[in-house]
């Protein structure tokens, strides 16, 4: 009787204690954050000039004025002759890979711009042929290719 009685007491005990005896590891699950923006960039891709700077708002600020500077210094070389006076806003989209490379993409510009300077196209082209390799964009430490839209003024 009394072996059956402490049968009773040790099966009771083990079918309402499982909760609280666990023969497995402790599952502490970590939570990672898995979802990615990718519509933005953790650090711009920068120029060998913007490299000393640290502040993010100010090192793509310089990489927005150093290719401005050298993509109109380029443009500067050729002489345009034209007709009338023009002050338009076109959009030069560029590619630039995860090695540092550009690339053209593509050129907005009006109807008025393509006739009055059909060889605007080309020059750019050749423009940002020359540009130098910088340091690619980057997402999470991992070096991205970014699409980045140029706004140039011609004013002649």
């Amino acid at each position: 009787m009394l072996a059956r009685v402490l049968s009773f007491l040790f099966i009771s005990f083990f079918m309402t204690s499982c909760d609280k005896i666990s023969f497995l590891k402790n599952d502490k699950n970590i939570v990672l954050n898995t979802s990615v923006d990718f519509s933005s960039v953790d650090t711009f891709p920068s120029f060998k000039v913007c490299d000393s700077i640290i502040d993010k708002t100010e090192k793509t600020d310089c990489f927005r004025t150093t290719i401005h500077q050298k993509i109109g210094a380029e443009l500067l070389k050729h002489t345009f002759i034209i007709k009338d006076s023009i002050d338009e806003l076109i959009y030069v989209d560029l590619i630039i890979n995860s090695e540092g490379i550009f690339t053209l993409d593509a050129i907005q510009s009006s109807n008025n711009i393509k006739k009055v300077l059909p060889h605007l196209d080309s020059l750019l082209r050749e423009s940002v042929a020359k540009l130098p390799k910088i340091h690619a964009a980057n997402k999470r430490g991992i070096p991205v290719t970014i699409k980045y839209s140029l706004p140039i003024r011609i004013k002649l």
